[in-house]
């Protein structure tokens, strides 16, 4: 009997700690945001963009993003870049991160076709941008001064 509880409680723990993992096909990668004012903390699981040519791709072409899915764009030093909508399908918010891991500020970003498209930006350098769902930053109370923790998957 002993036996058959120990089994019971194993499988137990095991199917507990499955439900932690990203699934299969999510992307490894993740962003934590803590809402500072809230004391919760929401997470992302995010594709990766830190070179030049996947800066440029990013979601273009995406027809659509899971809830809790988006893109972290990452640079090796702080920049004043903006970014824009082209050929991109889906309405997308983005957020911006100082080197301090602090939130500056977040932007809603349409879809566009047209050209030349604007482009969204803050008036700070930052060194990482995450690119969600339209209003995923809202809906997770996610804004300027939360702090935002990348942690990249070294596989994937």
């Amino acid at each position: 009997m002993r036996r058959i509880a120990t089994l019971f409680v194993t499988a137990l723990l095991a199917s507990a700690c499955e439900g932690t993992a990203a699934a299969p096909d999510r992307p490894p990668s993740t962003v934590t945001f803590e809402d500072q004012e809230e004391m919760s903390a929401s997470t992302l699981f995010v594709s990766v963009a830190d070179t030049p040519n996947e800066h440029r791709k990013g979601l273009m072409d995406v027809e659509s993003l899971p809830a809790d899915e988006g893109m972290a764009f990452v640079f090796d030093e702080p920049t004043d870049t903006t970014f824009w909508m082209k050929d991109t399908l889906i309405p997308l918010s983005v957020a911006f991160v100082g080197e301090d891991d602090v939130v500056i500020g977040v932007r809603d970003m349409p879809p566009c076709d047209a050209d030349p498209c604007p482009t969204f930006g803050v008036d700070r350098p930052f060194v990482l941008a995450v690119e969600a769902n339209l209003g995923w930053f809202a809906d997770h109370a996610i804004g300027p001064g939360d702090r935002a923790d990348l942690r990249e998957s070294s596989y994937g």
